[in-house]
């Protein structure tokens, strides 16, 4: 026969992210956050020679980079911590380049968006190592989001590539 230790509810607890682990995700977020207001900014103001499929792939990394925000919001509010994205927020905390403010030909957007891309990554593997040992759940969302951000930075930075 097999016995079962009930718990009282008083000894029930979610987990709460730690300050640290909630200022690396912000962190992230933030990043996230402008990867797309300039994957937008550049996809309104490309021009040049393979615009349109440029436009569209500019299109696929906005979309990642919001979706991966979201994902980042709420899996801190799962933890009881509070995203801030804010432009204010945002624009003090991210560590991409700013973007330039006029038309930019296909190739040089090629160039500065996959420098936003490896930007909002190198942050997400500089507090990886902190969050895996405090939150292995959350480590596993920054594995996916590195994953896709890579293979998106791949397949831009390959417009430019010559062999």
């Amino acid at each position: 026969m097999t016995t079962t230790i009930r718990r009282t509810e008083s000894e029930v607890q979610g987990f709460q992210a730690s300050p640290e682990l909630t200022a690396s995700l912000q962190r992230v977020l933030v990043d996230l956050i402008e990867l797309h207001l300039q994957g937008k900014q550049a996809h309104w103001n490309v021009v040049g020679s393979n615009f349109r499929d440029l436009h569209l792939q500019l299109d696929e990394l906005v979309d990642f980079a919001r979706a991966g925000s979201d994902t980042i919001a709420e899996r801190m509010r799962a933890l009881d911590a509070v995203p801030d994205g804010r432009s204010d927020t945002v624009a003090a905390g991210t560590t991409l380049p700013q973007f330039p403010a006029y038309e930019q030909s296909t190739g040089e957007v090629v160039d500065l968006i996959a420098g936003r891309i490896y930007a909002a990554v190198d942050t997400m593997r500089t507090v990886h190592d902190a969050v895996d040992a405090e939150d292995p759940s959350t480590a596993d969302i920054l594995h996916s989001l590195i994953d896709g951000l890579e293979k998106l930075a791949w397949l831009i930075k390959s417009e430019n590539r010559k062999v």
